[in-house]
């Protein structure tokens, strides 16, 4: 091949060959050209033997330069690229360095780093003992580009690995990189697992906190979390990614896989974030089963789990509000009306949050994260604002969380639909009277469902006909008849016994 140095093998097998076969049969045999077999042909010596070359083909064009301005720049800049360096040139010497010159100064540049740079960083390949070393990171996953109920989810995954096997366990996590999501994947990922490493590795935790005492505080409930369950706790340096290898690798063929399973799925839409969870749990399974012998024995090496689990969670204080909400995290909830003006401990969950009376649990919903888009999500719970609604419907007309209330987007359109066309006292009672409707009858989607109808038709709905539609229908009883039999049908039972 041109450009590529022709070897002593080369030259002693076409000598060999030459004295069966003729000049171009022989070189096409090892590998050369015709005219290099001509040129071995009038040399004795391998090419191992001869003197190095000392000459040049054609003029150094650095050459008035490079000792006196180059090499000078590299050595107070070494960073500098060619590029830059080639610019420089230009400028101090109009018209002589055309852009065909980069490529050769890069390589002359290229030769000085090697002998004259700075010392580059090495690294070490580790080797990984069965049982030793697991790792954790997040990674975000909105390039999947998955969709929960017809609406983009953004979102991050978890991912846990033992660096010996490769066997992993992955985790949705709806909001940041918070404390909660790493205890929670990593409690999960360990029970899971049935075992224990020796070591628990993750990166410097940078992404979940904002000052230097929430650092502090992230870094001892994360040590405290490890020395439950009898594990060392490690973290990378910051900004060092390759200290968490075995893991940032497996990062990304965990999405390559979801997206492969996705595309076999033609489709990335999913019904909830539960079926969501499932299809990821069973792409991961997929993925463990290929590490199967290697899994078995390092399970075989693992530590031995404690009792119990410990907290995956935050607890905070919470005052619920003349109006019925609490805060929690930027995020506001609405709860039942007989809790308002009462204090609640409050555990925020990775994927939902309960909230506690003394010791008894009083509410459970799913969490909520604020989003550059949202900064203040809200979660209004039409049903437990009806019953005060039903008592002053005129509230609804200028409610601040109104349009947070409504439990489809159909309500509220109609809601817009009927202030258009009726006055602001009708239209709140009717809308409230909807809202009961599909509470006591529980037919939210097939209301909703009737009430788009008749947007589409430009009608007012008629709750009265509305009520006798959905009105619960007592259940048909089947006609049963009774035949007696005679009474001297059992005298002839008795007889026969």
């Amino acid at each position: 091949m041109p450009g590529t140095r022709i070897t002593d093998l080369q030259v002693i097998k076409y000598k060999q060959l030459r004295g069966k076969l003729n000049q171009e049969s022989a070189a096409t045999r090892v590998g050369i050209s015709v005219s290099s077999a001509y040129r071995i042909e009038r040399r004795n010596e391998l090419p191992s033997q001869r003197e190095p070359r000392q000459w040049r083909t054609r003029t150094d064009p650095l050459e008035e330069v490079w000792d006196a301005e180059v090499v000078p720049l590299l050595e107070s800049a070494p960073v500098l690229m060619a590029v830059t360096v080639l610019e420089e040139l230009q400028r101090r010497h109009p018209g002589r360095f055309g852009e065909s010159m980069l490529r050769t100064l890069q390589r002359r540049m290229r030769a000085w780093r090697a002998q004259h740079g700075a010392e580059c960083e090495i690294y070490f390949a580790q080797a990984h003992p069965p049982g030793r070393l697991a790792l954790s990171d997040f990674t975000v996953a909105d390039e999947l580009g998955v969709q929960i109920a017809g609406a983009p989810f953004a979102h991050r995954l978890y991912q846990f690995s033992f660096a010996h096997s490769g066997w992993r366990h992955a985790r949705v996590v709806c909001g940041g990189e918070s404390f909660q999501a790493l205890s929670c994947g990593l409690q999960g990922a360990l029970w899971m697992a049935g075992g224990v490493p020796e070591e628990h590795r993750t990166d410097s935790l940078s992404a979940a906190f904002n000052n230097l005492a929430e650092h502090e505080e992230l870094r001892r409930r994360y040590d405290e979390l490890c020395q439950h369950y009898g594990m060392r706790a490690s973290r990378n340096n910051s900004g060092l990614s390759h200290e968490n290898g075995p893991i940032e690798s497996r990062q990304g063929s965990l999405k390559r896989a979801l997206d492969q399973a996705l595309l076999l799925r033609s489709s990335r839409e999913f019904a909830d974030l539960g079926a969501y969870e499932q299809f990821v749990a069973e792409t991961v399974r997929r993925l463990n089963a290929r590490c199967g012998r290697a899994w078995e024995v390092e399970r075989a090496r693992l530590k031995a789990l404690p009792v119990r689990r410990t907290v995956d969670f935050e607890e905070i204080d919470a005052r619920v509000s003349k109006f019925g909400t609490f805060s929690a995290k930027c995020a506001l909830y609405s709860v039942p009306s007989r809790l308002a003006g009462h204090r609640l401990k409050v555990r925020l969950y990775n994927a939902h949050l309960e909230a506690w009376l003394g010791g008894v649990k009083v509410f459970e919903c799913e969490r909520l994260y604020a989003t550059t888009r949202d900064r203040h999500p809200k979660r209004i719970d039409w049903r437990h604002m009806l019953p005060s609604l039903k008592r002053k419907p005129g509230a609804l007309a200028r409610w601040v969380l109104r349009d947070a209330m409504f439990p489809r987007s159909q309500y509220a359109r109609a809601w817009q639909h009927l202030r258009e066309r009726l006055d602001e006292r009708s239209a709140c009672r009717l809308m409230v009277d909807l809202l009961d409707l599909a509470d006591q009858a529980n037919v939210v989607a097939e209301l909703a469902g009737v009430l788009a109808e008749l947007m589409e038709q430009n009608k007012l709905p008629d709750i009265e006909a509305l009520r006798s539609r959905f009105a619960p229908r007592a259940p048909l009883m089947p006609s049963v008849q009774v035949l007696l039999p005679a009474a001297a049908v059992y005298d002839e039972l008795l007889e026969l016994a």
